[in-house]
């Protein structure tokens, strides 16, 4: 087989099903073709950083690779972005870029870098396929990408990769090691001696199935609290009676996590959490596939390897001294603190709380792409999620522009489930081209635009620094019509009957639509107050 033949046979033999990108007239092309001939779609994107969140959300529903592919020079450097979060998201992601070959290496200058050294803060690996080893290559770097964290790996596809033969190479089964022993006998100890311990899933909760078991297992078993932080949103579901809220480093949890005598932390990688010092004098049991480098906290004992199995070894025998009525006191206080203060006839709180009771009552369970922006602090707070990877969001990068890009990922990984796009004025703006991607798939993908004209989350700490209104207004642009021309439906809504008669009329379209809908900002900085501080 040649190279390319390897890298394409082990992404569909990993399952992948479809491919994201802007393609260029090089090596992509020969790509696409033979993906299509493994039964592996290519999805035409209008950016190439809107087709790399397409490919890690994708990812994330999956737990496959995502895969995104680019051109040369410009192409790739387009995506920079994409690939970037997904690296800080720890989404698995395959970047296949067109490579310049030797021979050209030699005099061309023309739309030339090293698309490696671009790549080498975010990526895990990179590889021109030009050894003799080249399908061992391809699986050892695959295997990084899923390994922990999981993240980017790329390959640079020359006209060499296309031509030449190299032989096939059988893939490694990959298993994480079990924890330490004595890393064990000291969690086992902790957990034991504690009265009032509190359970934090963090990102490798939601991706791994097993370990998210595990952690409602733990807080069934004991009676304890448990938070979960904005990417393992659904790990405890917002109904169950152990569930208390978000953890993010902030303020707003502080309360529940500060009566806790054990802190376990169940998959939270440190790149969740916000730029704020750790507060809590509880001893904490760090639970993840390896060690970070990098921490807020040290733990007493931390158990890296098979996490669902190591928390599973630490379930108590017996109750905790939380009772019902605490964590539901800690519960309901946490969902006051983000109460709505502003004026306006359309809230964001009302938006997405129109929006859960609208999809109910027609039988339906979106899943939900929520953009950065300050309308994030209703839709996480109010969305309610029920199973990992109900609400997909940008975290770790906490970029602009994902919302869109990431449902249309998430709708075409599975169509059967239609998906709520919430984002910004000034999110959608960045990703806008993607409504004609939605519109060329069919994608079924409903994009509210929280549409305040500025960028809030920007002004309310400007605000909040007493500094002059500057380098945030973004003016009025009227998204139902932009919509409309780039033939997706598109609804204006200023007050809250036309929201659900907009609502009703995109969700039973069974298509992509645009909900335009007028809010006001002015409760968005008591909000920011109250969950960070």
């Amino acid at each position: 087989m040649t190279p390319l033949d390897a890298l394409i046979r082990s992404l569909a033999r990993r399952g992948v099903r479809r491919m994201f990108g802007v393609p260029g007239g090089e090596t992509s092309l020969d790509a696409i073709a033979a993906a299509s001939a493994a039964g592996i779609d290519f999805v035409l994107a209008r950016h190439e950083t809107g087709a790399a969140i397409m490919a890690l959300a994708t990812a994330e529903v999956t737990g496959t690779p995502g895969v995104l592919l680019t051109t040369r020079g410009p192409g790739l450097a387009n995506a920079a972005n994409g690939i970037a979060c997904a690296a800080l998201e720890r989404a698995p992601l395959c970047v296949v870029s067109d490579g310049f070959s030797a021979e050209h290496r030699r005099f061309v200058t023309h739309q030339f870098f090293e698309h490696a050294d671009l790549l080498a803060p975010v990526a895990k690996g990179s590889s021109r396929l030009d050894g003799a080893d080249a399908a061992a290559e391809v699986e050892r770097l695959l295997d990084a990408a899923m390994a922990a964290p999981s993240g980017v790996v790329h390959f640079d596809v020359t006209g060499d990769a296309v031509r030449r033969e190299v032989p096939a190479a059988d893939p490694v089964p990959q298993a994480d090691p079990a924890p330490d022993a004595a890393a064990l006998a000291a969690a086992r100890a902790l957990v034991a001696g504690a009265r009032r311990p509190i359970v934090i899933a963090g990102v490798e909760a939601a991706a791994d199935p097993a370990l998210a078991d595990s952690v409602r297992r733990f807080a069934a078993a004991c009676g304890c609290p448990a938070l979960v932080t904005y990417k393992a949103k659904g790990v405890i579901a917002d109904d169950d009676p152990a569930f208390v809220g978000h953890f993010t480093g902030g303020s707003a949890e502080a309360a529940a996590v500060g009566e806790a005598d054990l802190i376990l932390l169940a998959g939270l990688d440190p790149v969740e959490l916000i730029p704020q010092a750790w507060r809590y004098r509880a001893p904490v049991i760090e639970i993840a596939r390896r060690a970070f480098p990098v921490r807020y906290v040290e733990p007493a004992a931390g158990l890296y390897g098979a996490p669902a199995a190591a928390l599973a070894a630490l379930v108590p025998d017996g109750r905790s001294a939380w009772t019902a009525d605490a964590i539901a006191r800690h519960r309901d206080a946490m969902r006051a603190r983000l109460a709505w203060t502003g004026q306006g006839a359309l809230t964001p709180s009302a938006i997405v709380a129109a929006t859960a009771a609208t999809a109910a009552a027609l039988g339906l369970d979106p899943r939900v792409t929520v953009d950065a922006g300050a309308h994030m602090f209703s839709a996480m707070a109010l969305w309610p999620a029920r199973r990992p990877r109900d609400l997909l969001i940008s975290n770790g990068l906490s970029t602009m522009g994902f919302a869109l890009p990431a449902a249309i990922g998430a709708a075409l990984a599975e169509p059967e489930r239609s998906v709520v796009a919430f984002t910004g004025d000034g999110g959608l703006a960045m990703a806008l081209g993607e409504l004609a991607t939605a519109a060329q798939t069919g994608a079924r993908v409903v994009v509210v635009v929280f549409n305040d004209r500025a960028l809030s989350l920007i002004d309310i700490k400007q605000r909040h620094r007493q500094m002059r209104r500057d380098g945030v207004d973004l003016g009025a642009v009227d998204f139902a019509a932009v919509a409309r021309g780039m033939g997706v439906p598109g609804y204006r809504a200023t007050d809250p009957a036309q929201y659900r008669d907009a609502l009703e009329a995109a969700l039973r379209s069974g298509g992509p639509a645009v909900i335009d809908a007028a809010v006001e900002p002015d409760g968005y900085l008591d909000q920011m107050l109250a969950l960070r501080g």
